[in-house]
């Protein structure tokens, strides 16, 4: 089964703790701190491989998650970074990050990589907190958050001979008697639902040739899969547009090569543009009239145009070594961008949100919420007076305690942060 679309999650490691610990020495303040650096949680990294044709792994796992990093130890001793977690896609995914629904990624070539979500910091050990008036800190950084998030993976097929036409005009056919692929054939309509791939192999070099799905008036609006189809013509070099010259299906022949052009005309995206060889099949049914009247309209209109008939391999070759003089044109012309709008890791990255702290009210309770406070909360240790003035002091410069004032915090009052409760108690 060919998938070319899948939405997954994706988590990242969460940094490692840094540890407490105290060397056991004599005439030292509690023996020192020696209390070493958490992990680095892993990475989740996505990146295209040849190897892969279609997204069909996706539809059985969902969920991605890269290891977390190891607390760090006692003697200085790091812990250890998280693994970093490997996503292979075919070449031609597009990445969208469902929450801003831009694109994160156009991995095109194989090996292209990148990271989607970046693992978690390490906390630091209590030895980073010595100083000369805190000889023996008691508290240690806890470990950076994960970053998770849902993505979207999108197949734009890559071949460099995209074949398009009406559907039962014998693309299937072509693609069989050229390559070693084995599409399902048969005589009626949407016998193919998905793309299908082949190689061929011609003189001493090859190319990959891609059999697109018919289609049909109004495919650029979405009529039928049209959308779906047209999408993957974007990432072929050429074009091959098979025509039923012979009019067997009762439509004409002209009109059935001017409204797939127009089809593909109305979707844009440079696919008017693209270098285009007209194939007129069925010629072992077509008349002499037929083809002349055909071959004199496609040749008015610039287009080179061979005639063949697929299923006894006639004129295929001649077809074939066209498209491959044309390839070797397009080999020099520069790789075409894809007009995207990019998803900004830079911004990401600063996460305008992690210093916010936010108040609000559960009942008579006052509750504080942020990602800076969680990690200085999650830091805390409660058992040491200097770890908790910390706290204290962060939510007092973030001027909290003056807003819970505004909103009628009193003497006695509840505060609560994560899952604790404290009693505000005014000096």
């Amino acid at each position: 089964m060919f998938v070319d679309r899948a939405k997954i999650t994706i988590k990242s490691g969460k940094g490692g703790n840094g540890a407490v610990s105290f060397r056991r020495e004599p005439f030292v303040p509690q023996g020192g701190p020696d209390g070493g650096d958490g992990g680095k949680g892993g990475d989740v990294i996505i990146q295209a491989d040849n190897n892969l044709r279609t997204l069909m792994d996706f539809r059985y796992k969902r969920k991605y998650e890269a290891q977390n990093g190891e607390d760090g130890r006692k003697k200085k001793q790091f812990g250890k970074q998280g693994e970093n977690l490997i996503i292979k896609v075919p070449p031609g995914t597009v990445v969208i990050d469902d929450a801003t629904n831009l694109v994160m990624k156009d991995l095109v070539h194989h090996g292209d990589s990148f990271v989607a979500a970046k693992g978690g910091k390490g906390g630091k050990g209590n030895v980073n907190f010595k100083n000369s008036v805190r000889q023996a800190p008691n508290f240690a950084e806890a470990g950076g958050f994960a970053q998770d998030r849902q993505v979207t993976l999108v197949l734009k097929l890559i071949a460099d001979v995209g074949l398009v036409g009406f559907p039962n005009v014998g693309k299937s056919t072509l693609l069989s008697v050229s390559t070693s692929a084995s599409p399902k054939i048969a005589n009626y309509h949407f016998t193919t639902i998905a793309p299908n791939l082949g190689v061929v192999q011609l003189y001493d070099t090859s190319f990959v040739m891609a059999d697109i799905p018919g289609l049909i008036e109004g495919a650029h609006t979405g009529a039928g899969l049209g959308l779906d189809f047209l999408k993957h013509i974007e990432r072929t070099k050429m074009l091959i547009h098979v025509v039923d010259v012979s009019g067997s299906e009762g439509r004409n022949p002209i009109e059935d090569f001017e409204k797939i052009n127009q089809e593909l005309a109305s979707y844009g995206k440079k696919l008017p543009s693209k270098v285009q060889l007209v194939a007129a099949n069925k010629m072992d049914m077509a008349s002499e009239e037929q083809y002349k009247e055909f071959a004199d309209y496609v040749l008015e209109k610039g287009y080179q145009v061979f005639p063949i008939c697929a299923p006894i391999n006639e004129g295929v070759t001649e077809l074939l070594t066209a498209a491959l003089k044309e390839l070797e044109i397009l080999k020099d012309l520069p790789e075409e961008e894809l007009p995207y709008e990019f998803f900004d890791f830079e911004k990401d990255d600063e996460d305008e949100d992690y210093r916010e702290l936010y108040i609000s009210k559960d009942g008579p309770i006052y509750v504080l919420t942020g990602k800076q406070l969680e990690k200085i909360f999650n830091s805390t240790n409660f058992n040491d007076a200097g770890s908790l003035r910390y706290l204290y002091k962060y939510v007092e410069k973030k001027g909290a305690i003056e807003r819970m004032k505004e909103m009628g915090l009193e003497d006695g009052d509840v505060i609560r942060i994560i899952d604790y409760e404290f009693e505000y108690i005014d000096e």
